[in-house]
């Protein structure tokens, strides 16, 4: 991981391949602009949340317990950590 501080948000709960997208049950508060890694066994990732998506809809923010899709630049694991830089 990055430095810095760092918050677990959530965990990755499956992964659509041809799409690229990760779906994360979210523990905190996500909004776009944020920065996040995803740290897993074999999976080690930091980017910014461009992208985020609630059943199918795009949206700006998304709080503890909402489920979202996010879009991802690599593959991402089921059980893959997600951290926001804090």
């Amino acid at each position: 991981m990055a430095e810095g501080k760092w918050r677990l948000v959530g965990t990755v709960v499956h992964y659509y391949t041809k799409i690229g997208v990760a779906i994360i049950d979210l523990r905190n508060s996500l909004a776009l602009g944020d920065r996040i890694s995803i740290e897993g066994a074999t999976t080690d990732l930091q980017q910014t949340v461009d992208s985020m998506q609630i059943e199918l809809k795009n949206v700006e923010k998304a709080a503890k317990g909402d489920s979202i899709g996010l879009k991802v630049e690599v593959r991402c694991r089921t059980g893959d950590k997600v951290y926001k830089q804090v």
